[in-house]
């Protein structure tokens, strides 16, 4: 299988970035909890727009990404996530062509 990348934009309020931040690595340990299925990650901000912030993810495979998205609901961080976001910009899932 194949490693699929995600990237996911948010538009964040600069105080609540810190916030966002925390809550972001605590939801990528309660997916990783039962199986490694982000094999690696990085929280970036935009360099044009300061209230941007981009999750940048490596899954193992495009079913683990099926396999997330079916815990989503039941993460115990995703709502304080959900709560701080302002708005979802993108978000897509990419597989490599190489």
């Amino acid at each position: 299988m194949s490693l699929c990348s995600e990237v996911a934009i948010f538009k964040v309020t600069k105080h609540n970035i810190p916030e966002v931040m925390r809550v972001s690595l605590l939801i990528f340990q309660e997916i990783n909890r039962h199986d490694q299925l982000i094999s690696s990650y990085d929280i970036l901000q935009s360099t044009a727009r300061e209230d941007e912030v981009c999750w940048q993810l490596t899954w193992t495979s495009e079913e683990a990404v099926k396999q997330a998205a079916e815990l989503w609901h039941d993460l115990p961080s995703r709502e304080a996530l959900e709560a701080l976001v302002g708005e979802k910009l993108y978000y897509g899932h990419f597989t490599s062509m190489l």
